[in-house]
């Protein structure tokens, strides 16, 4: 009966609204950034009516907003959402080649193909609607979820949803509706992670005024600024003026500066880290009027920046795109935040979590994956010298956890773009482009089914979202023995992160990555060991002999005719049985995700 009547009351409300002006959604996200525009395009493909509330006139956030058209990591890890994108950016430019333009990134492109893409992404959803030039002024909690106020281009509109997502670029909402958070460094006391600082403090990273330039054919120097001083870029680059480099183990020639990020088309990306256009400012707890302010100085500098390249540099030709984005000045339409508030989450992701996976157990939470180093940018910061070296500080490749994504003690609410809780060391990776993306599909994906089943976003199953970011094509762990094409990636993805079968970690070069060894043999002894935690009915053999397919004919009851079946060949009883096999059969015989984890990734 108590339904009966809410349900009643909710129809009322919803009329109300309609009468008023007024609409209705089941899912709300605040920011078209890169995760918000995933989010609510992944919520709305599950059948969630979806509102992205975005502030500007694009989507795509840091890949199409603010300029950082160069992406970095998960170059080899190719599924779900991020792989769409890489496909529409191929098909536009006529091929994966065709996007290896500058040697930062095996993926470039210009920023306002991305903002078509995207913006193609979310037209095509019928469940989704954006709204661009709006922003919320108010949000309420109500019995039913949220009461959201918005002002834009519509005017004055009240929106209800019943599931609310963060995607701001700094955590606004989680701060405005009371999520704990924090800011900077954490001790390494605290988190456990030796490469921390001994102390806290409440530095973030340096933020970026990127510029695409364009070449005009002609001398487009501008006015030399008024406050120009070319000692604060002397060493962005080999060139006579350069005294005292504060990185002289990374000073490279002119040239290979200007084409780290050169886009198709002949565009120049500038987002350089060398004594270049990165700027410190912690603008994270500033007012509107104090971030303008702040915003207006990044881009000062960025100008400054320029006319160094244009004067000292000799580049004169060079100016900023005017076909790039719809500014007056031509600068992208925010900056490249690289750190934010990093909420305290139903689980908190640190290095340690990283580089032992099997020590603990949230990599059975996993919903999405990551590959690059940490890398944090300091050097604009007065007394940057004093804090630790975090200059691609390897790691292996990493699942992602799914608790990341939850504040606690806010019902209704679900945080992604860089506010996660993580870490900083660990925000230095889950920050870059790819991870961001997924981050945003993996919420889309909990509020989606959360509104379906009338939960809280904390109590949907982690393995009914670990389903669908599998369904989607994407990843869970980081293996790269199989891309999310292959029929049995399946298998290796869910007895992967069960931990019935292990993977490893390494860098290999400039290379973070795991492996399932899907190729090699399998001793008895870890194999069971593996299914014997997984399920203590199952005795732990401990047996160093390899696992024949004799072992999975007896203890799997498997046959010829399944083996053919399963997609599997050579069915000789008497041969060893490779991991992917034993996987496979592991998959279909004892059906891993029939057995649930904890938002900890402890066995239920």
């Amino acid at each position: 009966m108590k339904r009966i009547l809410n349900y009643a009351v909710a129809i009322v409300v919803a009329a109300f609204l309609t009468a008023c002006g007024g609409e209705t959604y089941d899912v709300v996200v605040i920011g078209g950034g890169v995760s918000g525009t995933t989010a609510g395009i992944r919520a709305a493909r599950l059948g969630a009516q979806t509102l992205i509330v975005e502030q500007g006139p694009w989507l795509g956030g840091m890949l199409t907003s603010a300029g950082v058209s160069a992406t970095d990591g998960n170059y080899r890890l190719r599924g779900g959402m991020w792989g769409e994108l890489r496909d529409s950016l191929e098909a536009h430019y006529g091929g994966a080649q065709s996007l290896k333009t500058g040697w930062v990134s095996n993926l470039l492109f210009e920023p306002s193909v991305g903002a078509r893409i995207f913006r193609a992404m979310a037209d095509n959803e019928e469940a989704l609607t954006v709204k661009f030039e709006t922003r919320a002024t108010s949000i309420e909690r109500t019995d039913e979820g949220w009461t959201l106020t918005l002002e834009g281009a519509e005017g004055r509109q009240t929106v209800e949803c019943k599931v609310l997502i963060d995607g701001t670029e700094l955590g606004d909402v989680a701060a405005q509706l009371g999520v704990k958070y924090d800011i900077g460094m954490e001790s390494r006391h605290v988190t456990g992670e030796d490469i921390a600082p001994e102390e806290a403090n409440g530095i973030i990273q340096d933020l970026t005024m990127v510029m695409i330039l364009k070449d005009y054919g002609r001398d487009m120097t501008i006015e030399r600024p008024a406050d120009y001083d070319s000692t604060v870029f002397a060493c962005a680059c080999e060139n006579e003026i350069c005294r005292t480099p504060k990185e002289a183990n990374r000073l490279w020639s002119k040239q290979m500066m200007m084409t780290y990020g050169r886009l198709p088309n002949g565009k120049i990306m500038i987002n350089w880290p060398i004594e270049g256009n990165d700027y410190y400012v912690n603008m994270i707890e500033m007012n509107d009027e104090e971030r303008a302010e702040a915003v207006a100085k990044a881009k000062a500098h960025t100008r400054n920046f320029l006319y160094f390249i244009q004067h000292d540099l000799g580049l004169n030709t060079l100016y900023l795109a005017d076909d790039e984005f719809p500014t007056e000045d031509l600068m992208p339409l925010m900056p490249y935040h690289r750190e934010s508030r990093r909420t305290v989450g139903e689980v908190r992701f640190k290095l340690n979590h990283i580089t032992n996976p099997y020590d603990f157990t949230l990599y059975r939470t996993a919903i999405g994956v990551g590959d690059y180093p940490v890398d944090q940018h300091h050097t604009r910061y007065t007394g940057w010298e004093a804090l630790p070296n975090l200059y691609f500080h390897s790691i292996p490749s990493y699942g992602l956890p799914m608790g990341v994504l939850l504040p606690k003690e806010v019902d209704g609410l679900i945080v992604a773009e860089k506010s996660i809780s993580v870490s900083n060391i660990v925000n230095g990776s889950t920050r870059l482009q790819p991870v961001v993306l997924q981050i945003g599909e993996a919420a889309g994906i909990v509020a989606a089914l959360a509104v379906k089943q009338g939960i809280e976003p904390r109590e949907v199953a982690v393995r009914e979202v670990q389903r669908e970011v599998l369904a989607g094509g994407g990843y869970l762990l980081p293996f790269l023995d199989l891309p999310a094409t292959d029929p049995h990636f399946g298998a290796i993805q869910r007895v992967g992160v069960t931990g019935i079968i292990e993977g490893v970690g390494m860098t290999v070069g400039w290379e973070n990555q795991s492996w399932f060894r899907a190729n090699e043999t399998i001793s008895m002894d870890e194999l069971s060991r593996g299914l014997h935690s997984f399920d203590a009915e199952i005795p732990h053999i401990a047996e160093q002999r390899n696992v024949t397919l004799q072992d999975l004919i007896e203890h799997g009851s498997v046959t010829a005719e399944q083996w053919a079946e399963w997609g599997l060949e050579n069915f000789d009883p008497q041969r060893d049985a490779t991991r992917l096999e034993c996987a496979v059969v592991i998959d279909k015989v004892l059906n891993p995700f029939a057995k649930g984890v904890t938002i900890n990734g402890e066995f239920i």
